[in-house]
């Protein structure tokens, strides 16, 4: 009897969201000092140098010597590795299924990453695992992500990341 009162007592003390996800911003990625070095960084000019011609043959990781170092950074934020979390950004579809459905993308802040210089910092690049898939009609629309963010550095032909996300659902923002 006092080992069954034990257990209701810890049930009821437990959070009833406790798989609710945490829904972070963009910004929550950064460290403070990146988060500083990105406030204390100039006006980008997005109308001249490499990103005039903007077009999709253009890689995320160009590298543009005239811009701080901060533009570049790996620092993460760790307390987020393993956590359920949601956040809302951009698709840069990469690798589909056999019926159309993209699987794999990599998610980020703002619409045209993959076309525009300066790209996001590897911080702000998160590689998304979706293996149910998600028809992807317009990168500029944004969606949001619900799954397992792991703080893990990845890299291919396009981009560097320094988080992914198992994704349990992918969804069209909603702007809530």
């Amino acid at each position: 009897m006092l080992l069954r009162s034990a257990i209701l007592l810890l049930a009821l003390a437990l959070p009833v969201h406790a798989s609710e996800p945490l829904t972070v911003d963009w910004l929550d990625l950064l460290p403070a000092e990146d988060y500083q070095a990105m406030l204390d960084m100039p006006e980008i000019d997005h109308g001249t140098g490499l990103d005039a011609e903007g077009n999709f043959s253009n890689s995320l990781r160009q590298r543009d010597n005239s811009l701080p170092e901060v533009m570049y950074s790996t620092r993460v934020v760790a307390k987020y590795d393993g956590k359920n979390l949601r956040i809302g950004g951009y698709p840069v579809p990469l690798e589909t299924d056999d019926n159309g459905r993209y699987t794999s993308f990599f998610l980020v802040p703002y619409a045209g990453a993959c076309i525009h210089v300066p790209p996001p910092p590897p911080n702000q690049i998160i590689l998304v695992e979706y293996p149910a898939g998600v028809a992807i009609d317009d990168i500029y629309q944004p969606y949001w992500v619900q799954g397992t963010l792991r703080v893990e550095q990845t890299s291919n032909e396009l981009a560097d990341a320094s988080y992914q996300l198992q994704a349990a659902r992918v969804w069209l923002y909603d702007g809530e």
